[in-house]
């Protein structure tokens, strides 16, 4: 999954995609890297972002969204939201995939609208919300805890009658550097839900703050992370470096075949 955000204050990337030229430009950047999903971000979770209600984000996405879906007509994309009237907007208009960081806690209907068009719904883990995640992340177990919340967010999306479900531990939201690895050495935990599991720690503090490095400087630390969400179960890897995720997938699958045999 490439990492599109129209942000102009995303982390790593903001603003560099943030006109219909740009953002066709790099989907088809990454679709031609290897990218099986491509992720529109229209607004920012990195800590103490700024909150946009839904007609914010759709203002944002108004003419990027028909641009993509019309440019490339077999590509699969997914709209990042927590707000029920984007994720309906964006389905309407071609997006196949609805990416919820807050599980489904922060409007309730978006499970409503998965169920409703049939699409899957990624549900992902998040202690508080992106303002205020980071300030005093706790838990009592913290692997026990994420795992029971997510399958209680599962159930819940289930009651509602969504049918299609990927689940996300959430890496860096609402998570001390400890709770992270702790969550990533135990995934295999997650794998009892029997449900696709996607990982996004790209160039994430939890890299910088072990290698005392930058967002733009965490390429090498970001694959090693990623090859072991893939060793640990996950069948997604949420991406900026779309060519170099391909490479750790292709490496991780070929030695299993090898084991295997």
């Amino acid at each position: 999954m490439g990492i599109l955000n129209i942000t102009p204050d995303s982390f790593y990337d903001g603003g560099n995609n943030t006109s219909v030229k740009d953002a066709v430009e790099q989907a088809r950047r990454m679709f031609s890297e290897g990218a099986r999903i491509v992720d529109i971000g229209p607004q920012s979770s990195r800590p103490g972002a700024k909150f946009l209600e839904a007609d914010e984000e759709i203002a944002r996405l108004q003419d990027i969204v028909p641009a993509l879906v019309q440019s490339f007509p077999q590509g699969i994309f997914s709209i990042d939201t927590f707000h029920s009237k984007t994720a309906a907007w964006c389905v309407e208009r071609g997006i196949s995939v609805i990416n919820d960081i807050s599980g489904g806690q922060h409007d309730a209907r978006i499970m409503e609208v998965a169920a409703q068009y049939d699409v899957p719904l990624i549900l992902m883990h998040m202690q508080g919300t992106p303002a205020t995640m980071q300030e005093n992340p706790s838990y009592i177990d913290v692997v026990k805890d994420v795992f029971s919340a997510i399958r209680q967010m599962v159930l819940h999306a289930q009651s509602k009658g969504v049918d299609k479900i990927i689940i996300d531990p959430g890496f860096g939201f609402g998570k001390t550097l400890e709770h992270n690895y702790a969550l990533l050495n135990n995934m295999d935990q997650l794998q009892d839900l029997d449900m696709p599991i996607l990982c996004g720690v790209s160039r994430k503090s939890m890299i910088n703050r072990v290698l005392e490095t930058s967002a733009k400087d965490a390429l090498n630390g970001t694959t090693v992370l990623n090859t072991m969400c893939l060793q640990g179960g996950a069948s997604i890897i949420r991406v900026h470096d779309v060519k170099e995720a391909v490479e750790a997938v292709k490496i991780v699958s070929f030695a299993r075949t090898v084991h295997d045999a």
